[in-house]
């Protein structure tokens, strides 16, 4: 199978099987799908993030105009915040790729990607191009156009600073560079030995009039896509509202929308359009697709038989054959975990429902090896066996090799632009109805039954033999005293054993050098210690696990994200954590930590001696919180809670009675109470996002930089992703403004920390990214803080 053949397959039958389960189309929406054979025309929305899309259009052209919609997201949404939990990085991205796929599902369109790794808010398309490396990302847009051929191309922001974000803006330029290079045989010629050139009609970008900017004028093509669909029973609005609700870590719910609703297009490139987005393009398939649906089955069998026309939708032929048919088929395992070189046992059933007038005989052909004869309305089933081989390793495509800061590393042409990993273990069937056949690769999944929610289905997990899983990503020492370091052991197969060796940087020794184990069942689970211990020269570096198994060497632990709206992700991040030794110093040990959106700075402080207890807010309106030495707010806590303003008094008393009370950064929209801190100050969208950004001391007597460690230029080398975000201004004078920083070519901002004095004690509020800088690590970001927690000086 060349790779055009391969492409084509995994892509085809995506729809049918839907979170692993073959869904079965009801009357109204296969008479939609009937409808859709008439149309061959296509559209590709391309933009930056997760959320950028436009759902409403999409749904709109997916389900009014049924041409073959796609949604080209450059990046996952890594470098986003979450606020349903703590995964930040690359399992933030895993999230909001699930949600995007579940948004498809809704709306109708297609979903792709770049490599591009969303590194965090950029100011301008040069510096995303810089990080991003432009031309790779350029390759890769111009590859989903080669393959998905759109008619029109559509972008959500312009190429300028309206954009607002440098990936926004640089998005739009990609999407024109590609425009003309996709149909230009001299850029990128490797692809072309897979795809064919491509040229699409035009592109347009679809203005708005949101944030403030207001782009849509009156000379613009202007659609309107607030229709009803009576075949739905919901209007576009309706659909995207549904849509974009299922962007959860972003807290997008969303009112449904009715009602006309108009969108506008500005030209970019290509043939102007003016009544139409599709203008001068004939998206009527010519050929005889006339079918009744009272007797679709028999028509679109014959349909099948007489259309070789390669611009016919034969995929959704395809599903409305099986559909109409009622044919469904599954094939699951047992057990949800299996392991390299594994034998899974597989049961693969199938049935059809359908009552016809013709006669009907349906047989289901297994791997090209075993046939079943599916007997009208009954259930049938065969057992199989599959090997689980590396190849179908669960390890999303994008994270298997280490990456930098701008783009995931892909080795494999054939995965660019699929959402998920496209060569997940499946079986190969091939459904004959008559005299016609309909193959696909149908997925092994997992189903289980839960006593409450019911029939389950999840993604099936080919893990390595052992994962050996480290409890932080960064350990801090304050001293040459040794600390011990947990790994949780789990296996994947039966009758594991072998040894856990850590490789550690110089100046480092680990006691002892290695951990025998033994783990007798599959998903039996084992921690065992290290005690590792720093010298005098110890340098900054990775702490990184060998796991010898019954003769292989694996370095991967383990990691699962569940929550309900999405399916279990499973992956298998490197076994590694940095290790660094600082000199730091802290005053008072107990804090109270009042969660926010997510993030892990309580576990970071715990690591470096703080006593650590959470509470709700129930617990601070009925606690004494005169025991804690400083109160700690989680990010984002005043957008996020409703509760947040009835604490807020109780929480500055404990200010004014002696206490510190540190408050991370939250976003300017969205706050519940205005009254943040004991003396006004209003939250901005000011931000610096250059990591290496040079900070400067606006008050550098202040105890701030000076107790219990001494602040310095070093304190500010190694940070990530950016320095601080959501700045403070219109700062009341009663408030110490610390540091200076800015970006390249801005002013200087001195609100990303503000500290005021406040009866006895001390209130500090900081938008420095210390929830991104804490687990990473950052020594500095550990010296700064521990000062921020030490109570006020007399």
């Amino acid at each position: 199978m060349n790779l055009k053949t391969y492409l084509t397959a995994i892509c085809v039958y995506l729809p049918i099987l839907l979170n692993a389960q073959m869904q079965q189309m009801n009357a109204g929406e296969i008479a939609a799908g009937i409808e859709k054979l008439s149309v061959k025309g296509s559209a590709l929305y391309i933009a930056a993030h997760p959320d950028d899309e436009n759902t409403r259009l999409l749904a709109y052209l997916a389900k009014e105009l049924k041409v073959r919609t796609g949604y080209l997201s450059l990046t996952r949404g890594d470098g986003g915040q979450n606020l349903i939990g703590n995964e930040q990085a690359e399992l933030l991205g895993l999230i909001r790729t699930q949600e995007l796929l579940a948004a498809r599902r809704t709306d109708g369109a297609e979903q792709f990607f770049t490599r591009a790794n969303d590194f965090g808010f950029s100011k301008t398309a040069d510096e995303s191009f810089k990080i991003w490396g432009k031309e790779q990302i350029l390759a890769d847009v111009v590859w989903v156009i080669r393959n998905f051929k759109p008619d029109v191309i559509i972008t959500r922001f312009p190429e300028d600073s309206r954009a607002g974000h440098g990936h926004h803006a640089g998005s739009a330029i990609l999407a024109k560079e590609a425009f003309y290079a996709a149909a230009d045989p001299k850029r990128f010629p490797d692809q072309l030995k897979y795809v064919k050139v491509w040229q699409a009609k035009r592109i347009v970008w679809n203005t708005f009039n949101f944030g403030g900017t207001n782009t849509t004028s009156a000379d613009q093509l202007k659609i309107d896509v607030g229709l009803f669909n009576p075949a739905l029973g919901k209007s576009y609005g309706e659909i995207a509202a549904i849509s974009r609700t299922n962007h959860k870590s972003q807290g997008f719910g969303s009112a449904l929308q009715r009602g006309e609703s108009f969108e506008y297009f500005s030209h970019v490139a290509g043939e102007p359009a003016k009544t139409s987005l599709f203008d001068g393009i004939d998206i009527k398939y010519k050929g005889n697709v006339h079918i009744n649906p009272a007797n679709a089955l028999q028509e679109l069998l014959v349909l099948k038989k007489q259309t070789k026309d390669g611009a016919f939708n034969h995929q959704l032929l395809d599903e409305l054959i099986l559909n109409s048919a009622g044919i469904w088929v599954e094939a699951n395992t047992p057990e949800n975990m299996y392991a390299f070189g594994d034998s899974i046992p597989i049961r693969i059933q199938g049935i059809v429902r359908a009552k016809t007038n013709f006669p009907l005989k349906v047989s289901l052909i297994i791997d090209r090896q075993k046939t079943i004869v599916l007997e009208p309305n009954k259930l049938s089933a065969s057992d199989y066996k599959i090997a689980a081989t590396e190849a179908n390793w669960t390890q999303p495509y994008w994270l298997r090799e280490t990456h930098g800061i701008g783009q995931f590393h892909i080795g494999n042409q054939a995965l660019v632009g699929h959402p998920e990993n496209p060569d997940q273990l499946s079986v190969k069937l091939k459904i004959v109805i008559n005299d016609q056949s309909v193959e696909l690769n149908c997925p092994v999944v997992y189903k289980s039954t839960d006593p409450i929610k019911g029939e389950k289905y999840q993604p099936l997990v080919i893990a390595p033999k052992v994962t050996a899983t480290l409890s932080e990503k960064a350990y801090i020492f304050n001293s040459n005293l040794p600390k011990t370091i947990s790994v949780q052991l789990k296996s994947f197969s039966n009758s594991t054993s072998g040894f856990v060796n850590p490789q550690l940087p110089t100046g480092w020794k680990s006691n002892p050098e290695k951990v025998a184990f033994t783990l007798a069942r599959k998903g039996d689970e084992q921690t065992i210690n290290f005690s590792i211990i720093p010298s005098n020269e110890a340098q900054r570096g990775n702490l990184s696990l060998q796991v010898n198994t019954n003769g292989t060497v694996s370095d991967r632990g383990l990691k699962i994200i569940s929550y309900d709206h999405i399916p279990n992700i499973t992956v298998f991040p490197q076994a590694i954590a940095s290790v660094e030794k600082i000199d730091l110093k802290i005053v008072g040990k107990r804090i109270a930590y009042i969660d926010g959106a997510g993030d892990l700075v309580a576990d970071a402080l715990k690591q470096i001696g703080y006593e650590v207890t959470h509470l709700n807010e129930a617990q601070i309106l009925a606690s004494d919180l005169a025991g804690y030495d400083a109160i700690v707010t989680g990010v984002r806590l005043y957008n996020i809670s409703t509760e947040v303003k009835n604490i807020q008094s109780k929480l500055l008393s404990y200010v004014k009675d002696g206490g510190t009370l540190l408050v991370q950064y939250n976003v300017s929209n969205g706050l519940k109470t205005q009254n943040i801190g004991p003396y006004p100050f209003k939250l901005a969208n000011k931000r610096v996002t250059e990591e290496d950004a040079k900070v400067s001391f606006h008050s550098p007597e202040h105890p701030a930089l000076n107790y219990p460690n001494k602040i310095s230029q070093r304190d500010f080398e190694g940070w990530v992703q950016e320095r601080g975000l959501y700045f403070p201004t219109e700062i009341d004078s009663k408030y110490s403004k610390i540091l200076n920083m800015n970006d390249t070519g801005e002013p200087a901002s001195d609100g990303s920390l503000i500290i005021a004095d406040y009866g006895k004690g001390k209130f500090v509020y900081t938008s420095l990214v210390f929830f991104r800088e804490l687990p990473a690590g950052v020594p500095g970001a550990y010296r700064l803080f521990a000062n921020l927690l030490a109570p006020k000086q007399p």
